[in-house]
Order: structure tokens, then C-alpha cells, then sequence
């Protein structure tokens, strides 16, 4: 191996695995991110997606494959931000890896695109409508997908990792724990829409592949566990590894929709425009099924999941219980 990667995001989440990951295999990796403390060990590049595009950063060495982990990810926010974290940022990055001549660039992108208010079953990669994106973030990852589609220079692929977990999880597990530690965990439709998440490390694996694959070059995948279950289902393990006690709250899902579109409304002519208590997203990722197919990703890519959800589950619980 021995090629050199540069990651964006690497003082993330996701990033961070995929650091180790590579490095792990071979790979000389530069963790780029905009918190040097929480940069992994080894070659480094402190600064945000502004400065890495720009042309007299500081120098990064050569570099053969950039992973673009980078983003803002929430399901309420400006536009402007969205726009400028993960539309400009996408731009910055593409420009940055043409400019030291990096023969790949893999581009984590998002299954909320898929996103819509009814049952998703097995969606392939091109079963996308942009016409209507439920919020900012989705909008976002869409306009940075189609930069990346029609992105001279190296070649790209696009990963769409659905529902991270894992260790170090800053986002998925807590908001839901948040939630259960002040109501309860709202159950719509009893719960039993279907869930697809993913192990991180199955995700920083489907990067390596990405990585590696010469068939893999201007594709898109979709990434999963290969394993959804009823949102209650992975609930109830999850509380249960935590010792937490199961406390649902049974609620009609037309009206939970309807008090999350008013509380958007609301929230978004007040001063700051607060993250409202629910949204319309958050609510259709807990009501409807959607699950992914992820055929192309074991077929091009030679993916195989390595961590399953049950490992992954207990492990997260045993990590926050110490």
C-alpha cells in the first residue's frame, strides 16, 4: 500500500475511525480538521475547508486519495450555514485534491436523501428525488453530490452510510437518550418502522474499499448493516444494555407530524431560530420504514459488514456505563 491520504473530518465522528482504519492498513494518512486536540496522532492539517482550498495553505505533501468526511449534520439550521459547510466546503475539497493531483476523491454523502414521509423499502441509489428535500441539511447534501458528479480532475465516488453508531457516537444515540431522559421515547406507529443502521467501523471499512476499488470510480453506494429492525426492537436492546428503564411514549404520528411542522413555523421567527423539540425529519425517520439495499456496495465494492449490530449495540453500552 504505503499511498497517502489526506481525511477530512478527521477530529469527527466518522473521521476519526476512518483515520485509524487506514492507517491500520498501510496507508500514511493527514487527519485534516479544525480541533488540533482532537486530531488523531501523525501527520496533521489544522484549519476548516476554507483553508485547505485555499492556495497557499500550508503544505499537505503529496497526496494520492482524499476522503471527504467534512460536514454539518443536523436536522434544523440556516441555509447559509448548510450551504457554506457542506456546498462551498464540497467545492473547497474538490478543488484542493485537484490542485495536488489526487487520483481519487471519496465523498461521504447521506441516505437522508431518500428521505420522504411514507415507507422506503431496499432503495437503490438512483431512486432519488431532489424536488423536494424535507430540510437544509438534506438540500445540502444533494447540491454537494451534484458537484461531485460533474467534478473534474480525480476520480470520486460517494458513500451514503445510513444511521452511524458506534463508540464516540456524538449525535444519534444521545439525542435519543436526551429525549428518553426527559419524556420518554416517543413510539409512532407502535414502533415498528424499520431501522438500517450502520457499525462505524463497517462504515471506515466501506471507505477502504472505496479507496482501493478501481470499479468503485464514479459510483455512488449505499452502506449499511444489511440488518433493520423495528425501531422499538433496537430501542429496548439499547436502554436494556444501559440498565435504563424502557419508557415509551405512545403517540398518534399524523399528530406529532403536525406539532413539529408548527413548532419549524414558530421556531423559525424567533430570535436565533432554536432547534425546535421535534421536526418534521425526526419524526418520519422514527415512523416510516426505510431501509436500503445494499447489493451495488457488496458487488463492486466486495463489502461485508464486520461488526454487527449486536456487537455494536453492546459495545456503545459498556463504553458509556464504563
Amino acid at each position: 500500500m504505503g499511498e497517502r491520504v489526506l481525511v477530512t473530518g478527521a477530529s469527527g465522528f466518522l473521521g476519526g475511525y476512518v483515520v485509524r482504519d487506514l492507517r491500520a492498513h498501510g496507508y500514511v494518512v493527514v487527519a485534516a480538521g479544525r480541533r488540533a486536540e482532537a486530531l488523531p496522532d501523525g501527520p496533521t492539517f489544522v484549519g476548516d475547508l476554507d483553508d485547505l482550498g485555499r492556495a497557499g495553505a500550508p503544505d499537505t505533501g503529496p497526496v494520492d486519495v482524499v476522503v471527504h468526511c467534512a460536514a454539518l449534520s443536523s436536522p434544523w439550521g440556516r441555509w447559509a450555514e448548510f450551504e457554506h459547510a457542506n456546498v462551498t466546503g464540497t467545492a473547497r475539497v474538490l478543488g484542493y485534491a485537484r490542485r495536488v493531483g489526487a487520483r481519487r476523491l471519496v465523498h461521504i454523502s447521506s441516505p437522508g436523501i431518500y428521505a420522504a414521509p411514507r415507507d422506503r423499502l431496499a432503495i437503490r441509489e438512483d431512486q432519488v428525488d431532489p424536488s423536494r428535500p424535507m430540510n437544509h441539511y438534506i438540500r445540502s447534501k444533494l447540491h454537494a453530490e451534484a458537484l461531485v458528479r460533474a467534478a473534474t480532475g480525480p476520480e470520486t465516488v460517494v458513500l451514503r452510510p445510513r444511521g452511524i453508531i458506534g463508540v464516540g457516537d456524538p449525535a444519534l444515540v444521545p439525542r435519543l437518550l436526551r429525549v428518553h431522559e426527559r419524556v420518554g421515547v416517543p413510539l409512532l406507529h407502535g414502533g415498528r418502522g424499520l431501522v438500517d443502521l450502520t457499525a462505524v467501523e463497517n462504515v471506515a471499512l466501506a471507505v477502504r474499499l472505496a479507496v482501493e476499488v478501481p470499479e468503485a470510480q464514479g459510483r455512488a453506494f449505499n452502506v449499511t448493516n444489511g440488518d433493520p429492525r423495528p425501531f422499538v426492537e433496537l430501542l429496548d436492546q439499547l436502554l436494556t444494555g444501559l440498565g435504563l428503564p424502557l419508557r415509551h411514549r405512545p403517540l398518534p404520528a399524523g399528530a406529532v407530524y403536525g406539532i413539529a411542522a408548527a413548532l419549524e413555523a414558530v421556531c423559525g421567527v424567533l430570535p436565533g431560530r432554536p432547534e425546535p423539540p421535534v421536526t418534521r425529519y425526526t419524526v418520519s425517520t422514527i415512523t416510516h420504514s426505510q431501509t436500503l439495499d445494499i447489493s451495488r456496495a457488496r458487488d463492486v465494492l466486495g463489502y461485508a459488514p464486520a461488526v454487527t449490530l449486536d456487537a455494536s449495540l453492546a459495545s456503545y453500552a459498556e463504553h458509556r456505563r464504563g
